[in-house]
């Protein structure tokens, strides 16, 4: 602008990168109009969360552009079996009875694990991704507070879960985002912070949460009088509900609070354990499963409905493997008799 050298190219190209955009995007002529560049959910999360890194505001957008690729393809397929969202009413200031509602609209058996929770929400029309553990584009990196995100859309809502090492964590994060999508109507993107809060609709979707992973009859199974005196014993308290239920014990802690069958100094005194407690690192694991990694990260419904249309040849190969997360031809052959059950 200064009459001056201007960028190469390739410092252009790498600009263009940082950023999520092709190179044209920066030779268009006029100025930027935010509302064509983002859309409104990505706007809503970028609005509570100013602070978003570039790396995970191009996640937000990859998710967003699988959603649409999704629904491209659904629709080439005539929307054969694509389960539709359409939810039930609830009530709006009433977590217990509206995640009640919601249990039975899901249809949950008395025992899961993220992976059921997880299958029941995409029955019911939600896409759930979960972020991978493998540095790269759809990993949220493990020093990032963010814990998982949700953004709404009145046919097609989706929810993208951090993966962390405890998957009952998973769980409450899914359905803390679920809470937004179903009682707020509204996009959301949550931190640690965000799922201890006590104010307002963060409050209202943890409440929603605690109840549904842990109702008040699942409560009844728990005897207090085997309680034991040691806050740092709890969790081998609750071992076999705790697997049984899906859900990590500081959920179960928290809904035997509210309920007045344990006292706040008591569950003080975990959560100062837990805070000093070291969480072991599990091993990276080995990419001998690759082919497994798609259904990971987007889930059965998606990675069906990408092979559905393969099988359909509504897409060439290269497509569905650039849809799958780059998957080698190899690992998609793998991925599909893994699909079929074979």
């Amino acid at each position: 602008m200064a009459g001056q050298d201007g960028m190469t190219f390739n410092q252009l190209r790498k600009v263009a990168e940082y950023f999520g955009r092709g190179v044209l995007f920066f030779l268009e002529q006029g100025p930027v109009d935010e509302a064509l560049v983002h859309t409104l959910q990505f706007r809503t999360l970028a609005n509570q969360k100013p602070e978003l890194s570039p790396k995970l505001k191009s996640l937000i957008e990859r998710v967003e552009k699988q959603r649409e690729i999704y629904l491209s393809l659904c629709e080439d397929l005539e929307d054969n079996g694509r389960p539709l969202f359409n939810p039930p009413a609830l009530p709006q200031h009433d977590p217990r009875e509206a995640a009640g509602i919601a249990r039975q609209w899901l249809g949950l058996s008395e025992q899961n694990s993220f992976d059921t929770y997880r299958e029941a929400v995409e029955a019911r029309g939600v896409l759930v991704f979960r972020s991978n553990g493998y540095s790269g584009k759809w990993q949220i990196a493990k020093q990032n507070p963010i814990l998982g995100f949700a953004l709404y859309n009145p046919t097609c809502p989706v929810i993208l879960v951090k993966k962390e090492t405890s998957e009952s964590r998973q769980s409450f994060t899914l359905m803390h985002e679920l809470a937004h999508l179903l009682l707020h109507k509204t996009s959301s993107i949550d931190d640690e912070q965000d799922m201890q809060s006590h104010q307002g609709g963060e409050r209202n979707a943890n409440a929603f949460a605690g109840h549904l992973l842990v109702p008040d009859a699942f409560l009844r199974h728990i005897n207090d009088a085997q309680r034991p005196d040691d806050a740092s014993l709890y969790d081998d308290w609750l071992a076999e509900t705790r697997r049984a239920w899906g859900v990590s014990g500081e959920v179960i802690l928290l809904r035997l609070l509210d309920s007045g069958r344990l006292q706040q100094s008591q569950y003080a005194a975990y959560r100062h354990w837990r805070a000093r407690s070291a969480i072991p690192q599990r091993d990276r694991g080995s990419r001998l499963y690759r082919h497994r990694e798609p259904k990971h990260v987007f889930g059965d419904t998606f990675v069906r409905t990408v092979l559905d249309a393969l099988n359909a040849r509504h897409i060439t190969l290269a497509k569905a493997s650039s849809y799958l997360d780059n998957l080698k031809i190899n690992d998609l052959q793998k991925l599909e008799r893994h699909c079929a059950g074979l």
